[in-house]
């Protein structure tokens, strides 16, 4: 059976609350009544000690036991709930408290003894005799017998004591019990009302509403973090589904288009319209290299998966390399009157995929050179900062808009002012170009101003060795 988050939270508090509570009193008694239960002890040696002092000081007092003042010995036994018994070295008793161990036995049995059965679990105890050698200066003078029950130390007071320490263990267990419940309900909810409000999110977000947000206001950082990421992945689906249904238009909008063509002049030599010329199998020719281009792209896109594993790392002369690329779409630029320039630092090398950094450079030249207005200029330049290689390719075109910058290494992405046929390509270019700089470890990045221009910057780190 499955229970919520919340009664599991507060179930497993309050097993923890109620374990330790158990821990720390048992362990806190233990502990008390040991050092109690020997604190009484030390204090009832102590009474017998006290007990030979006195007989010792009336034996000082006259040099004898003859004539003693029995009165103070006799107060100090019944004070102290003893027997005592005085002996001379004749083995000749001088003084004992009679049957007194008896009466303290009767008058222990009814003040302590339903208290002690009922509550404690104890009973009066046997009755000790010891006996003790009494001396002075140095000599012995006699002997002492003391007499006590075993649990005679346990007076009223301590009992009571003991009795008050246990009780207050209970109210104080009872007490955190309680206060544990409170807390643990405050804090479960805290933890599990953010969960639920996620989980409703994430269930709306499969029903297909990906306009829903979790809107948790907690002070846990994972939980924020978790409601961040839905909240991110509701953003990114969103894209994603804008993306494919965007994908759908174009690809339908790119096979239209040429099919269009096609069917329309076969159906025109079929009736006789035209007659078939060179010029008219030249228009079929481009068309169909039209749907051969886009063919080619949507198999590039099933490679992306595989270009980790594809790469062929060698090292290469990133300078060298960019110069012939320059020199190789500098004729290009130049019948459009259109401009390209490179500055390229001298003597960088770089371990790199040679065939996959070309094609970088290509796609984002040509991407440049297809959004050129007449007399425009596109700049590479090639640079070394920090052990990073920097390569920018810089052009004064007619720019990226702002709601499409974040979108344009999508799949099939294109922007709106790019949409024609002349400019327009697939959308896949610059999708290919970041999975080949990222599959170099590499960051792609892109700025960009409606009619100033656009900046791309790839950026190599430091893990390829130059």
């Amino acid at each position: 059976m499955k229970i919520s988050l919340m009664k599991k939270l507060s179930l497993g508090f309050m097993l923890a609350v109620l374990g330790s509570i158990i821990l720390a009193s048992l362990i806190s008694n233990y502990i008390i009544g040991k050092e109690f239960n020997k604190y009484l002890i030390d204090e009832h040696k102590s009474k017998i000690d006290n007990a030979i002092k006195i007989a010792e000081d009336l034996y000082s007092e006259q040099n004898t036991f003859s004539g003693i003042d029995q009165d103070e010995i006799q107060r100090y036994a019944a004070f102290q709930e003893l027997y005592i018994e005085i002996k001379d070295l004749n083995n000749k008793v001088v003084y004992n408290s009679g049957n007194l161990h008896m009466q303290l036995k009767g008058m222990m049995e009814n003040m302590m003894g339903s208290k002690m059965q009922n509550s404690a679990g104890m009973d009066v105890g046997k009755y000790t005799e010891n006996n003790y050698k009494l001396t002075a200066e140095d000599n012995v003078i006699g002997t002492i017998t003391v007499g006590y029950f075993d649990t005679s130390y346990l007076s009223s007071s301590s009992i009571t004591f003991i009795n008050t320490l246990n009780y207050s263990f209970i109210i104080s267990a009872l007490i955190a019990i309680f206060f544990g419940l409170i807390i643990s309900i405050i804090i479960s909810r805290q933890l599990s009302s953010p969960l639920a409000k996620i989980t409703e999110t994430s269930n709306k977000m499969r029903a297909g509403n990906l306009e829903v947000k979790a809107v948790v206001k907690t002070s846990t950082k994972e939980i924020d973090e978790l409601s961040n990421s839905i909240n991110y992945l509701a953003k990114t689906l969103k894209a994603q589904e804008m993306l494919r249904k965007r994908l759908t238009t174009d690809m339908a909008h790119e096979l239209r288009t040429p099919l269009t063509t096609l069917k329309t002049h076969i159906e025109a030599f079929i009736d006789g319209i035209w007659e078939p010329t060179t010029e008219r199998f030249e228009i079929f020719n481009e068309e169909i290299d039209r749907l051969i281009k886009l063919v080619g792209d949507l198999r590039n896109l099933a490679k992306l998966e595989q270009i980790n594993t594809d790469l062929q790392i060698s090292n290469v002369n990133l300078s060298t390399e960019l110069e012939k690329i320059i020199e190789t779409f500098e004729p290009l630029f130049t019948k459009e009157n259109t401009e390209l320039i490179g500055q390229i630092t001298s003597g960088i090398n770089a371990e790199i995929d040679k065939d996959k950094f070309k094609q970088i450079m290509n796609n984002l030249l040509s991407n440049a050179y297809n959004h050129l207005r007449i007399n425009g200029k596109v700049e590479v330049v090639l640079t070394k900062q920090n052990q990073n290689i920097i390569i920018k390719v810089i052009d004064n075109g007619i720019g990226i808009p702002e709601k499409d910058l974040p979108f344009i290494f999508e799949r099939f992405y294109r922007s709106d002012l790019s949409r024609t046929k002349n400019t327009g390509g697939s959308g896949i270019g610059l999708t290919i170009t970041k999975a080949f700089v990222e599959a170099h470890g590499g960051r792609i990045s892109v700025k960009s101003e409606l009619n100033i221009g656009t900046t791309f910057t790839i950026v190599f780190p430091d893990i390829l060795k130059s």
